[in-house]
């Protein structure tokens, strides 16, 4: 009799259905599954094939060529570095990466004001990404344009309006660079060159952006007594260009100013009810970290630094410095944000000619070594730079309040930082563990969920990385394994080259850059390309 083709259709599901599965990569089993998108933990297995998220479920049954066992641990996305100031310690030295990876980061956003590219070294971001790519990096790693990086490029560090065939240049390297494949254009308006762009030249920037689907990113103009201004004006950026706007490490700086943290939130909620894209990210510290010169009116710096800097030893340009530092306000100020006091201004690092004893003292501190007044070793200082300082400006309400904000993620506004370093913010090292051990698991200000969902989906969806930032299958396997009643950040201001603790497993792309507490030296990064 003969069987009919319909007839072998059983026989043929039933040999597909022996067939075994091919193993997986990875099998991570038992673990605490914090899944990204806000959602309450749940138990499972995950299976990781090909650098992808493959199965979860119950999965033990299933063959693997390796398996983590995750039991008592959870398992969550990549953490994303919302600021992590560039990727370029990566060429230079791979294990840069483990500030970073050893507190859960998979992902970092490269490029403040200035960026790597357009640069008399990396003409263009392609040039750029093909030299990372071809080095290998353990981690991943989007980019900015910097806006004082095109600036500086077209017509240098002057104090004045581009002209308009500048501004053509100017225009024209943001549309290289988004074509390369960068996220979008940013700023850090508080630094010159930066700080003498006017906002109709960042619309125009913002408008080439806009056509290639990009975001302003910004360090703003002002983040103490003009917050709410500089809000505005970032929110202008946005609208007149046409981009979604996020705004750099939100905070409001300086005792006087800090009720204005809560109108900022209001502020920008506002906008986002009227349908306006507007995001933000902190870091969870309540001193932030810039170079001494900051110190001073960036006006001064109109020719650039080298020549003002010579001006120093004029006993008579000093006085009016020191007048002007501590009486005027118009300005981003952070001697008056720290107390006007030099107790509150803490060294983080000193360069090569000055003494390394500096670090981790205060400029009050460091007077006192000298055997010589405040104001004489600020300005020594500052001479003889670089200097990088940690002035005391916030408060902890702000930080929670950040936390609590569900459009807030989170940065370390720091890049890929050596333990050899000569120092540094401890914001490198402990970022994301901080809020992890302090704001979640001891003072509570937020559930491990919601902490989770800030780190990862929420970063991962600003950026357009949406195969990346939560758990699901199909995504990419960027993931972090952590005792919940362990990790914690170890760096401090007076010691800050110290790697978190609690993390033992970091996965990237499917690939273990820290096993069992170990950097495995593995470059299974890439170089992420923003499509719209």
């Amino acid at each position: 009799m003969k069987i009919g083709a319909l007839a072998l259709i059983p026989a043929l599901v039933a040999s597909a259905q022996q067939q075994p599965a091919p193993p997986f990569d990875l099998l991570i089993a038992g673990g605490r599954i914090v899944d990204g998108s806000g959602n309450a933990w749940f138990r499972a297995d995950l299976g990781i094939r090909n650098g992808r998220i493959a199965a979860i479920g119950a999965l033990r049954r299933q063959s693997a060529k390796r398996t983590i066992d995750a039991r008592n641990l959870v398992v969550a996305p990549g953490f994303v570095d919302m600021m992590g100031a560039s990727s370029e310690p990566l060429l230079d030295d791979r294990a840069t990466a483990e500030s970073k990876l050893r507190q859960g980061i998979t992902t970092i956003l490269a490029g403040e004001g200035g960026s790597t590219a357009p640069s008399a070294k990396w003409p263009t971001f392609a040039a750029y990404f093909k030299a990372l790519e071809a080095k290998g990096i353990p981690m991943n790693a989007i980019h900015n344009v910097g806006a004082a990086q095109v600036r500086r490029q077209v017509i240098g560090n002057e104090n004045r309006a581009p002209a308009e065939a500048e501004m053509a240049k100017m225009r024209g390297l943001v549309e290289q660079a988004m074509r390369d494949g960068v996220a979008g254009f940013s700023t850090a308006l508080i630094y010159p060159p930066g700080t003498y762009a006017t906002t109709a030249e960042l619309v125009e920037m913002a408008k080439v952006a806009a056509r290639y689907g990009g975001i302003y990113f910004t360090h703003m103009r002002n983040e103490s007594h003009a917050l709410l201004e500089a809000i505005s004006e970032s929110i202008r950026i946005g609208r007149e260009g046409g981009v979604p706007v996020h705004i750099f490490h939100l905070k409001a700086a300086g005792q006087a100013n800090w009720p204005l943290m809560q109108r900022a939130v209001d502020a920008i909620q506002g906008a986002r009810d009227l349908g306006l894209d507007v995001t933000a990210d902190i870091y969870p510290y309540v001193r932030n970290g810039l170079g001494l010169t900051s110190l001073i009116h960036p006006k001064h710096f109109g020719q650039g630094a080298a020549p003002f800097l010579k001006t120093l030893g004029d006993p008579a340009v000093r006085t009016a410095l020191r007048r002007e530092i501590e009486s005027t306000s118009d300005w981003e100020n952070w001697y008056r944000h720290a107390g006007s006091n030099w107790d509150n201004i803490l060294v983080a690092s000193v360069g090569a000619g000055l003494d390394k004893a500096y670090e981790a003292k205060s400029i009050a501190q460091i007077a006192k070594l000298r055997g010589a007044d405040e104001w004489t070793t600020f300005f020594d200082l500052v001479a003889a730079g670089p200097v990088s300082v940690n002035p005391k400006s916030m408060n902890e309400e702000q930080k929670d309040l950040g936390l609590r904000t569900e459009w807030v993620s989170v940065c370390t506004d720091a890049p890929p930082t050596p333990i050899t370093a000569s120092g540094t913010h401890p914001r490198a090292f402990g970022s994301f563990a901080r809020v992890l051990g302090h704001y979640v698991r001891e003072e509570r200000v937020i559930s491990l969920e919601a902490a989770i969902r800030k780190m990862t989906s929420l970063a991962a969806n600003r950026l357009g990385l949406h195969d990346r930032g939560r758990i699901a299958t199909g995504l990419a396997a960027d993931l972090v394994i952590f005792d919940p009643e362990k990790v914690r950040d170890v760096a401090t201001f007076e010691k800050p080259l110290a790697y978190s603790e609690g993390i033992p497993h970091v996965i990237v792309n499917g690939v273990a850059v820290i096993d069992a507490g170990r950097f495995t030296n593995a470059n299974p990064g890439r170089v992420l390309r923003y499509r719209q």
